[in-house]
């Protein structure tokens, strides 16, 4: 019979950070994540956890970060997690955050796509703690018939209130049916996986509360739903995805993730402290008081948070390395992970970007240059034809845009 810590530390850990906008339905699930825990210490049977993740891309971002913490804190208090990965649901496309539909893929897509998000996703997760499912499986064998029964636990008026549809019938912005299915695959997939406790983004409640309503059809007792904040893009407004370009990938080089958290607005500080970091919430009020105080400059602030954010998924190394490779470039100088190009004739500007591969033509390396995105050993330049860099002159450094750099050498 397995062992568990006690209930109420347990509870401490896992409700911490849990949002619902509603109090009534956060006192529920509190009262009924606490029995189900107590139920599973005296039974020695760990909890059946999972969250969703559709494929739409083959990267994990910041954000998924987010339910996989959770997850793990399940893990470590002994529970079992399921990573559900949405192959099926990904070929429809959750509308939960979206004013638009959504472009759908196909199973292939899908599939190819999950195969990067559980490599990544182990970088969080415990994997020999890990089951790993996808909802093809059940989701694809649904006949007519089925798709039906499980609508019928639903109205178009409960589907038009959710925000995203409401706004979109008022402006008369397409809605497509299968778009209200999608509440009714995610619901599906917590019959199948016979859960007790669903974990998401406060976007999700919907999908999430459908869940409780199509088991309870089914005579089954309604999962436990847990929803955690949504973590803001580095646009500082809208939430982070990949298909809006406001993402930050875990799999992305350090000094990429530097550049972009210390690009942040500095609204969102707290946003990201709270939501992936490994800093206490008293850590995180202190800062938080030292900025507003003005003892703490929101830019240090976004460096110690770039570092914290990189040792998680980077280690401590190149956390470090990072943040002086940032104050490197910041000077003009190259970072030191930046690639070297050995020169063996003089070159114009023009022909080195081409022949280092920093542009696809020289068409390109004149726009860029014209836009004032190329500088040489720090100075910008605006002519890349009487430009000239020779052999022999020491080390140049070629910077293209903010993050690409390369280093000049003289040919051994």
């Amino acid at each position: 019979m397995a062992e568990f810590a006690p209930v109420e530390k347990q509870m401490a850990i896992l409700m911490r950070g849990v949002e619902f906008g509603d109090e009534q339905t956060r006192a529920n699930m509190e009262k009924e994540l606490r029995l189900r825990l107590e139920e599973s210490s005296e039974e020695g049977r760990p909890l059946r956890v999972y969250c969703g993740f559709d494929p739409t891309s083959s990267d994990l971002h910041l954000g998924h970060t987010v339910p996989l913490r959770k997850l793990r804190q399940f893990q470590e208090l002994g529970h079992t997690v399921v990573f559900l990965i949405g192959t099926f649901t990904g070929t429809i496309g959750d509308p939960s955050d979206k004013e638009s539909a959504r472009t759908q893929q196909s199973l292939e897509e899908a599939m190819e796509n999950a195969r990067g998000f559980t490599r990544q996703a182990h970088r969080v997760l415990d994997p020999e703690k890990t089951v790993i499912d996808y909802n093809h499986r059940w989701l694809e064998e649904l006949d007519f018939g089925g798709v039906i029964r499980l609508a019928s636990n639903f109205t178009v008026q409960q589907f038009l209130a959710r925000d995203n549809f409401n706004k979109r019938h008022a402006t008369g912005e397409p809605i497509w049916l299968h778009e209200f299915f999608y509440a009714l695959m995610q619901g599906y997939d917590a019959i199948m996986l016979d859960t007790d406790v669903q974990i998401g983004g406060t976007d999700q409640l919907f999908n999430l509360m459908a869940g409780r309503t199509l088991m309870s059809a089914r005579g089954m007792r309604p999962q436990v739903v847990l929803t955690f904040p949504i973590l803001v893009g580095t646009d500082g407004q809208m939430r982070m995805s990949k298909s809006t370009g406001n993402h930050i990938g875990i799999d992305e080089a350090p000094g990429v993730i530097f550049t972009k958290v210390v690009n942040l607005p500095d609204h969102t500080f707290r946003n990201f402290a709270e939501l992936v970091t490994r800093w206490s919430q008293d850590e995180i009020d202190s800062m938080m008081m030292a900025m507003e105080s003005g003892a703490l400059e929101p830019q240090a602030a976004k460096r110690a948070l770039a570092e914290e954010i990189i040792g998680i998924f980077h280690g401590e190394d190149r956390a470090k390395q990072a943040a002086v490779d940032a104050l490197r470039m910041h000077e003009g100088a190259a970072p030191s992970d930046a690639p070297e190009f050995e020169l063996s004739e003089e070159m114009n500007l023009l022909e080195l970007m081409s022949e280092a591969g920093m542009v696809r033509s020289k068409g390109e390396a004149r726009r860029l240059i014209d836009q004032g995105g190329v500088r040489l050993n720090g100075a910008a330049v605006s002519d890349g034809v009487g430009t000239l860099v020779a052999p022999g002159e020491g080390e140049s450094v070629l910077q293209v845009g903010k993050r690409r750099f390369l280093r000049v050498v003289a040919a051994k």
